[in-house]
């Protein structure tokens, strides 16, 4: 795009918007600045003009979403190509086999979840069902550093792509056991891309871990990762490894003449 055609104003009221996220849900000025880049006076217009338009409230000093938010993430989910046709898998597989099942797309240095299977765990008979580990929906935002699909989709990419997205980039240390330095990160790519599967185990959370493959279409080109996230420790990746690698790939075999 030109430049010329940028309009500014729009890309830093975007960018406000942004700013709010599970960390931070309310805001005011100071706070939307420091997140969104820009000066407090230009945060502060563009809150007040988000909240003219309803897609804030605010109860005069601090700001926070409002459900008008949800048309776009409803306009996605109900016209994109994409989750409209994975979903009759996810939903099929999990009622197969009880899994909890999510489909996610890469957005800078996070995964977004654009299917899920809606499926859970059931932790004893009379137990409600556990759905996804980190409260997972349609939307949620993970870091891709420390999740099984977000290793997959980097893997996809070139090692020159890697490195422009490795470079200045912070891998935050989410558990003990995420891997956070570039060259640990990187060796964990290689071997990625070598097996073609991804298995994160409390990297991301303690007592999850999830088993990821990529979701090609008919050119090879992977357009998205599908998992499967378990609850519970990981005392033996071969066996886990065992039983649910296989229902992945199938599923990915019957997804590939449809992306």
């Amino acid at each position: 795009m030109e430049q010329s055609d940028r309009i500014e104003g729009l890309a830093k009221g975007l960018a406000v918007l942004e700013s709010f996220d599970t960390e931070r849900q309310r805001l005011n000025a100071t706070l939307a600045a420091q997140r969104a880049g820009t000066s407090r006076a230009a945060a502060r217009r563009h809150l007040l003009t988000l909240a003219e338009l309803g897609y804030l409230e605010t109860d005069g000093s601090y700001y926070w979403l409002s459900p008008k938010v949800l048309r776009f993430a409803g306009s996605y989910l109900s016209s994109a190509r994409l989750p409209r046709v994975l979903q009759p898998t996810l939903s099929r597989v999990a009622a197969q086999t009880q899994g909890a099942f999510s489909t996610v797309v890469l957005d800078a240095d996070e995964v977004v979840i654009v299917a899920n299977s809606g499926q859970g765990f059931n932790l004893a008979p009379a137990a409600p069902t556990r759905l996804h580990a980190y409260g997972l929906h349609l939307g949620a935002r993970l870091p891709a550093h420390a999740t099984s699909t977000g290793r997959i989709l980097l893997a996809a990419r070139s090692r020159a792509e890697v490195n422009a997205w490795l470079k200045g980039r912070e891998l935050p240390r989410l558990t003990p056991y995420t891997l956070h330095t570039a060259a640990t990160f990187r060796g964990e790519l290689e071997r990625v891309r070598q097996q073609d599967f991804c298995l994160a185990v409390e990297e991301h959370e303690l007592g999850v871990h999830a088993l990821a493959v990529p979701l090609r279409d008919l050119q090879g080109r992977t357009v998205a990762a599908l998992n499967v996230v378990l609850p519970g420790g990981c005392e033996n990746p071969a066996r886990t490894c065992a039983q649910w690698l296989p229902v992945l790939q199938q599923a990915a075999r019957e997804l590939r003449p449809l992306l």
